[in-house]
């Protein structure tokens, strides 16, 4: 029996158990390039506007160091890979990442590849297997991206380009999740490893781009940002991706042969020889599983919060011959553009928190899929005590992230003008975007206490509210769409004055929502 035997069985079984999941991956980057290219069309309608905001975006550190480096940026082409390209590509690199884990760490930690590898099943297939269903999705989506670009009436070989490097930089990281996935014994330390290769690898094309572009050639997204779509494409770094990617999976299927069925090559640390009081309590217990995600997502939204407050100040000189832009600033209202790009700004940084407030109030339907709530509940710990310590990490951590964009924005703002007093005032206005966020958490408490099958549907909330923040004025979405989203009801802090009404009305949704849930799990059968 060959050590691939199994693989095609096992593959098309993941491609039909998780094809809703691949769907919606796939469907979220090629909608994220769709609308990025359709509102950067809009955006710049006149060459005089590309030509200024190619000025306006050479001369900025911030912006190279999020977007890239400024390649063909007087035109259409190079504004859309500016705008998408960095931000397409670690979204990619984070679909790669998150479904190797599932696919290959994940299963054995759930005893079903032991299962099936007890059967006529080669000691690779797994792995196998996995790859392929992931290379398969990086595939697709370099295939559709491609396509909806060229249907944008966008030029074939940049377009190509850009499809290429979404390919190549997904399968970069499908084989650095399959190394990792053999080092450690968790499916969630495997991707958090691969992540944090993929948050070094942006922060190292970041330096690269801002710098000479030397450390970017140390980036796999650097390289594949060298392909230059739409500015005179360059297709050997492509090459130069397909080439890595080939040598860690080869060097996965190497580790897979030395290490033990279900262990990693580093065995787990071993935990203190008694456990601290606070485990006692189903809070402290909360607060233990999901520090990490509070302090990483409140670090990453600080991170960012410094980006924007280092060029607040400039923003007028940014968009001053861009009519486009300005109003879309401007309808966040307020007496100045500086302020409608900080309430706007601090809007981003609350759909970033909403995203971590979601995978916060989901990690119960995690820990029940695991088998570990049942244990849990097994004892005198009451449904509502179990699942309401987890809300109030949600609802508190969610709080905290909003705190760290408001200091990193307001820090860097103050230092820019010479006025520390506007780390309080943008604090402040951060916290303003709270509730709406609590809509999130208890929208995600709802679904899983009463629809568990459709709990991550709370992600498509996410993500409307980010089509509405971002698109919905470019577009000219209707308004009753728009009012779908909590965020869109949250008072725009900074530019307008703060209401107390709208806060209290979205804090009453969120706790009806929670409560909703609550009630649900208790009614509900585990699993």
């Amino acid at each position: 029996m060959s050590t691939f035997t199994g693989t095609w069985s096992l593959t098309r079984f993941a491609l039909r158990r998780d094809r809703v999941r691949i769907v919606v991956w796939l469907a979220a980057v090629v909608a994220l390039v769709v609308v990025t290219a359709a509102s950067t069309k809009g955006l710049y309608p006149t060459q005089a506007d590309l030509d200024a905001a190619a000025r306006a975006s050479e001369d900025n550190p911030a912006a190279l160091a999020f977007n890239g480096p400024a390649q063909a940026l007087d035109t259409i082409g190079g504004q859309i890979a500016f705008q998408v390209g960095a931000i397409g590509l670690v979204l990619v690199g984070l679909m790669s990442i998150l479904m190797v884990a599932r696919l290959t760490r994940g299963e054995e930690e759930s005893g079903r590849a032991e299962l099936i590898g007890s059967m006529a099943v080669g000691r690779h297939a797994g792995l196998a297997a996995g790859l392929v269903v992931v290379a398969l999705m990086d595939v697709v989506v370099g295939v559709l991206v491609a396509l909806a670009l060229v249907a944008l009436a966008l030029p074939v070989a940049g377009s190509v380009a850009l499809g290429m490097s979404f390919t190549a930089l997904g399968l970069v990281f499908v084989a650095v999740t399959a190394v990792t996935a053999q080092v450690t014994e968790s499916s969630r330390v495997a991707a958090g490893l691969a992540g944090a290769v993929l948050g070094v690898s942006y922060a190292l094309r970041a330096v690269g781009d801002v710098g000479s572009g030397a450390l970017s050639w140390l980036s796999p997204i650097g390289i594949a940002q060298k392909a230059r779509p739409y500015a005179g494409e360059v297709w050997w770094p492509l090459a130069l991706e397909l080439v890595l990617a080939l040598l860690l999976a080869a060097a996965a299927a190497v580790l897979v042969s030395h290490r033990d069925f279900g262990g990693g090559l580093v065995a787990p640390r071993a935990g203190p020889p008694r456990a601290s009081s606070a485990l006692g309590h189903p809070v402290g217990l909360a607060v233990r599983l999901e520090r990490g995600i509070v302090f990483w997502w409140a670090f990453a939204v600080l991170l960012t919060g410094v980006a924007y407050g280092s060029i607040a100040n400039s923003i007028e000189e940014f968009i001053t011959d861009n009519e486009a832009i300005s109003d879309l600033l401007a309808s966040a209202g307020g007496a100045s553009l500086v302020d409608s790009y900080l309430a706007t700004s601090l809007l981003v940084l609350a759909l970033i928190a909403g995203g971590a407030a979601i995978q916060m109030a989901l990690r119960p339907r995690t820990e029940e899929g695991a088998g570990r709530a049942e244990d849990l509940l097994a004892t005198p710990l009451g449904r509502p005590h179990w699942l309401g310590a987890h809300l109030v990490v949600a609802f508190v951590g969610s709080a905290l992230i909003m705190v760290a964009g408001g200091v990193g924005t307001g820090a860097t703002y103050g230092l820019v003008i010479d006025d520390w007093g506007q780390v309080p005032r943008l604090v402040g206005a951060a916290l303003v975007q709270v509730p709406a966020v609590w809509v999130l958490v208890g929208a995600a408490c709802a679904l899983y206490g009463l629809l568990p099958r459709l709990a991550l549907v709370a992600w498509a909330v996410l993500a409307w509210g980010f089509l509405v923040a971002m698109f919905g004025e470019l577009i000219d979405l209707p308004q009753w769409l728009r009012d779908l989203s909590p965020l869109q009801h949250s008072p725009q802090a900074p530019a307008r004055a703060t209401e107390a009404l709208p806060l209290v009305v979205l804090v009453v949704v969120a706790a009806g929502l929670t409560v909703a849930g609550l009630v649900g799990f208790r009614r509900r059968d585990l699993g």
